[in-house]
This record gives C-alpha cells, sequence and structure tokens, in this order.
C-alpha cells in the first residue's frame, strides 16, 4: 500500500513511517518541519527506496494537489498537527490554522484525487486524533471515554482537534469520502520531542534539576507506549470499518505524581544520582489554565473488533523509553535549543 503520512516527522507520525516501512508499505512523508518535527526521527528508513519526503505545509491547497498527483496515494494517515496545550495557550491561531484549516485543505485535496480516480471505495483518509476532545472526566474509574462519549474540549488545543474531527466525519456523510476516526490517550516512547512531560522529566532527571509537577500532581492520564500506536494506527488502515471511529488507549491509568514517581525509581536503578534518590528532585509548579482532571480510554472497540492490545506493560515501556533518552543524548540534546524548549508556556503571564 502506498501510504500518505502527515507530520511524519514529528513523534508518532514517525513511529508509523518506521512501522509501515518495515511492513513493506511505501511511504510518503508529507511535513512542514515545524519546531517539534526531526528528520533524524524517520533516519532509519529514509535510504529505503519506498520512502518519499515531500518538505511541504499541509495549509498550501497547492502543494497538496501536486502531492496527490504525483504520488498517487492508495491511503492518508493524517498525523500532522499541532499537539502541545501550553503552546495552544500562548498562541490558540497557530493550531486554528494547521489543525483545523490545514485539515481543511488536506480534505479537499483528498476528495479531489479521490473523486479523479473514480472514487475507489479501497481509498482510505485516516485522521488520527486525540482523547482530549471529550475533556475530562470524574474520578470515578469505572468512567471512561468511548466512541459514543460526547464532545466538550477545554483547551484550545483540544478545539482544534474536535473540529478538524467534525470537518472529517462531515466530509464522509456529505461527499461520501471513505474516511476512518482514532483518538488516542497520552502516548509516550523513543523520539518524544523534549517539551512534553515524559521527556522533560527524563531529561531534567539526568541533569539533576528540579522536576516541576503542575498543581498537586493529582491530574490522571491513560498513558500509551507510541510503537503500540503505531501498530493499532496501520491496523485500523487496513481493517478499521470505513466511517466508524476507534478509541485508542493503554489502559495504563496514573496520576502526574505516580509518573514521576515512577520515572525516578527506573532511573535510581538504570543511571543513579549523584547523591540520595531523584525523588527529592520534585517540585510543584502553578497548574496550568484548565488542566484536565483526568482522560481514561476504553479500548474495547478496537480490542473486540479488530483484535488489538498494548504489546507491553506501562513499566516495560516506560523502562525502554528511559534507557532510549539515556542511550541517545544526540538526539536530544540538539532540540534542547528549539524555541520554547525548556520554558515554562501557557501560565496567562
Amino acid at each position: 500500500m502506498k501510504i500518505l503520512v502527515t507530520g511524519g516527522a514529528g513523534f508518532i507520525g514517525s513511529a508509523v513511517v518506521r512501522l509501515a516501512i518495515s511492513r513493506g508499505h511505501t511511504v510518503v512523508n508529507l511535513d512542514s518541519l515545524t519546531y517539534a518535527a526531526c528528520l533524524d526521527n524517520v533516519a532509519t528508513a529514509s535510504d529505503n527506496p519506498n520512502y518519499f519526503l515531500e518538505h511541504k505545509d499541509i495549509k498550501n491547497r497547492n502543494d497538496l494537489d501536486v502531492i496527490f498527483s504525483k504520488h498517487k496515494p492508495d491511503a492518508v494517515m493524517h498525523l500532522a498537527a499541532e499537539s502541545h496545550v501550553d503552546r495552544s495557550i500562548d498562541a490558540p491561531s497557530d493550531f486554528i490554522e494547521t489543525n483545523v484549516i490545514g485539515t481543511f485543505n488536506l480534505l479537499e485535496a483528498a476528495r479531489s484525487y479521490w473523486q479523479a480516480i473514480g472514487q475507489p471505495k479501497s481509498f482510505r483518509f485516516h485522521h488520527i486524533s486525540t482523547d482530549e476532545v471529550f475533556g475530562t472526566l470524574p474520578s470515578n474509574p469505572g468512567v471512561q471515554f468511548t466512541e459514543e462519549t460526547p464532545y466538550n474540549p477545554r483547551s484550545p488545543y483540544s478545539a482544534s482537534k474536535a473540529s478538524s474531527d467534525h470537518f472529517v466525519r462531515a466530509w464522509h456523510e456529505t461527499y461520501g469520502l471513505p474516511v476512518i476516526i482514532t483518538n488516542c490517550s497520552n502516548n509516550y516512547g523513543p523520539y518524544h520531542f523534549p517539551e512534553k512531560f515524559v521527556p522533560v522529566i527524563i531529561l531534567r532527571a539526568l541533569a539533576e534539576k528540579s522536576l516541576p509537577i503542575y498543581g498537586d500532581g493529582t491530574n490522571i492520564r491513560d498513558w500509551l507506549y507510541v510503537e503500540d500506536h503505531a501498530d493499532a494506527l496501520l491496523l485500523v488502515l487496513e481493517r478499521g470499518k470505513i466511517g466508524r471511529s476507534y478509541n485508542i488507549g493503554g489502559e495504563n491509568e496514573i496520576t502526574n505524581l505516580e509518573l514521576v514517581h515512577t520515572i525516578c525509581k527506573i532511573l535510581n536503578r538504570l543511571r543513579p544520582p549523584s547523591r540520595g534518590s531523584y525523588k527529592e528532585l520534585i517540585t510543584f509548579v502553578e497548574d496550568r489554565p484548565g488542566h484536565d482532571a483526568r482522560y481514561a480510554i476504553d479500548p474495547s472497540r478496537i480490542r473486540n473488533e479488530l483484535g488489538w492490545q498494548p504489546s507491553v506493560t506501562f513499566e516495560q515501556g516506560l523502562e525502554k523509553t528511559i534507557q532510549w533518552y539515556i542511550d541517545n543524548k544526540d538526539w536530544w540534546k540538539s532540540l534542547q535549543s528549539r524555541s520554547g524548549v525548556g520554558k515554562r508556556l501557557g501560565t496567562l503571564k
């Protein structure tokens, strides 16, 4: 299958590219290479004859038309997005332009291409989204996000992704474009850009700097290993039902404070600090505005209908992730100088 992957130099997108290439697919990586993109993420695929890079922007409709005409993909996997909630608080317009207008342009380019080649039923437009579109959950562990949960976005980021989800569904209902949507929980793993929570804690701990936690650390997230997510995404692309959505979660609910404690425990063993325990570096900082209390995905649909389940436990995935950051300083060191990395964002000040 020839797959057009948008955002393929980013964190989740590059995991999809690496896995798809390893399975014999042809991949066209369309990426505008903004601050969070890194071509080193796909270095293992770059010399493969089935890999093509298009350094273009989904906000440019003309470029999209050229790419569809040139490469003639069998499917689209749309991962290109602005995704950091704190940045969305400071600059919401960037999120509207990429996540909403960019998705609209991609839908229109895909629809035009699909119609021009005779509207084949085999074509797929797979839109990859987030569980944050559903809002926040109560503390009751019996309540989880399902595919039927009403949308209730509470940040500029989640609102922009909710909007893009609605556009994708509308293009299916109105124009018949063969779409599939997936909504995932928080990802972690190798190549995670060092402004996100897990790599921030790992890298600050390795430097023996303070480990900042928003609020009181009781916010709960459901963590999914990125390579398991990539596997689920390809499975949905190949076997998912047109017009249907699938929630993808790791079933690993944990508070932010518990997560940091776990990282510190693993690091104490893999790379002992100069003294004491990494846990002694924990500090609590002012909470994020509108910080959602809890996310948790019910992955029953993808498990029961498509047979997917994670390949690693949370502890296994987290240890693999920490070891990867210990072993790959050359990858993350240069990224720490990029705009906004290492700074507190989204404070309304």
